[in-house]
């Protein structure tokens, strides 16, 4: 059919324009991996690779599916949840202490002292900032670690450290290799799923979600709360599903023609396969963004009858939903790309936090809260946190702003598994370093894939001569002491 004519468009052109006419979405197939999908009209003897298959882990895992709550900029660890009383009476007065920022490498800063009270919640007694009342009667089902480090303090960098693992673009991102271990539950939805903030990507944007040298199919598919989910996911203007159908049976028909010459034609196989996704999408991923259904009270909990709170509460309500329809991966962003619209805060703590904190803590707690009446939590594991800390000092003369600080940070997780009401690792007095249980962000992957039934020392994909691996080819241990 190479240089036949079809409905009046030689094949490139149909290509594309069905190409064009799914967002793009059919074209993430193009390359394979392992698992196979058999078509109920395909000759006997034909198999296509379908690259998102489900397929079965290392292990029985406690978690089935993964939301990653990503707070771009670097949210400050000691204004948050990591409590430092010593902290308080140095404000405003200069010490010495080793930092490395955005401003390189310092010997001595302007204490900025913590903003809000803490308080003792849950029965665990966790020390919770003011910044997140909603969030602070959870801590019994979440695992702080207090102990985090990376190699970069800079956004761009540390981001795809933290995303993929490596200081360079290029590679999978985690939610990639949680499908490719794994496949998808879901044949009509992804199996990784991005939702942005509402001012935009973060730095560096798909590479944050890139599939790297992996097949496409793993990368992940940006989706909208509200409207239509996936750009460009509705069929071109006079063009029928049934037409569609049409088109697209008569295209997979030539393509088994094509395939049945060649074997082991992986990247035309999971082409198939992509275009069939595509197709259900259509039909599906509305049918997941619609909260019809949900209850007022429901709908109240993740804070959507909230002007403050709505757009971040409809991620995380949309993130329960992909859950329940066996979506393997979520990342939920908060923070766009300008300063101003993420937790970067460099000039004034109070301000940025006030705003950031404030948009996001009643949707997480309603959506730990909503995960764990409905069953799902113990399957669902939730992570929170950015790509770094802030440092104890100012960055500049004047104001109350903190500078990157990548020697010591706190994220959490709850569900799937992890032991909650507990809290691992230590910063020093003034939280500039982790100094007692230090974890890389590979021990934190580690764990992430651990819970999912993955053992992070063992899943690898052969490229550029190696067996490369999340955790790097020296691999890494999970952090054992939040496994319950």
């Amino acid at each position: 059919m190479t240089n036949q004519q079809f409905c009046g468009r030689t094949r490139r052109e149909f290509l594309w324009e069905m190409g064009s006419g799914f967002g793009g979405v059919a074209l993430t197939g193009l390359l394979s991996a392992d698992g196979f999908f058999n078509r109920a009209a395909a000759a006997p003897q034909t198999k296509f690779l379908n690259p998102l298959a489900p397929k079965k882990g290392h292990f029985d895992g406690k978690a089935r599916s993964v939301i990653f709550i990503f707070c771009y900029g670097g949210p400050s660890h000691v204004d948050t949840f990591d409590y430092k009383p010593d902290l308080y009476p140095l404000d405003g007065k200069t010490i010495t202490v080793k930092t490395f920022g955005r401003g390189g490498h310092k010997n001595e800063g302007r204490v900025v002292g913590p903003k809000w009270q803490f308080r003792r919640y849950g029965q665990c007694g966790k020390w919770v900032s003011d910044l997140f009342p909603h969030l602070a009667t959870c801590v019994d089902d979440v695992a702080f670690i207090h102990s985090l480090y990376a190699e970069s303090p800079i956004h761009g960098s540390a981001m795809l450290m933290m995303n993929s693992g490596r200081l360079l673009s290029g590679h999978p991102a985690l939610g990639s290799w949680v499908n490719y271990g794994l496949g998808s539950a879901n044949e009509d939805l992804p199996g990784f799923v991005v939702m942005l903030d509402k001012t935009g990507g973060p730095i560096s944007g798909p590479k944050n979600w890139s599939s790297g040298y992996m097949p496409a199919a793993y990368q992940g598919v940006v989706i909208r709360a509200a409207g239509t989910p996936i750009h460009d996911l509705d069929l071109p203007p006079g063009v029928t599903r049934e037409a569609q159908r049409e088109l697209l049976d008569r295209l997979r028909e030539k393509n088994e023609e094509h395939l049945a010459e060649r074997k082991d034609n992986s990247e035309l196989s999971a082409r198939i396969a992509s275009y069939e996704l595509a197709f259900k999408m259509q039909r599906h991923a509305p049918e997941a963004v619609d909260f019809v259904r949900e209850s007022p009270e429901t709908l109240q909990l993740y804070g959507i009858t909230e002007k403050r709170t709505e757009d971040f509460g409809r991620k995380c309500l949309l993130a329960r939903r992909l859950v329940e329809r066996g979506v393997r991966f979520i990342q939920v962003y908060s923070g766009g790309a300008h300063n101003d619209d993420n937790w970067d805060a460099h000039s004034d703590i109070v301000k940025n936090h006030t705003k950031h904190a404030g948009d996001t803590d009643k949707p997480i707690a309603g959506l730990l809260k909503d995960l764990k009446r409905r069953g799902l939590l113990d399957s669902t594991l939730v992570v929170w946190g950015g790509e770094f800390g802030r440092q104890p000092t100012a960055e500049y003369a004047q104001g109350t702003g903190r500078d990157h600080n990548a020697y010591g940070f706190t994220m959490w997780l709850a569900g799937g598994g992890i032991k909650g009401g507990t809290s691992v690792g230590a910063t020093d007095e003034l939280g500039s370093a982790a100094v007692e249980d230090r974890f890389h962000v590979k021990n934190l992957h580690a764990t992430i894939l651990q819970q999912m039934g993955l053992d992070p020392n063992r899943l690898s994909y052969f490229y550029g001569g190696l067996d490369q691996k999340l955790v790097g080819v020296e691999g890494a241990e999970p952090i054992r002491k939040i496994i319950a």
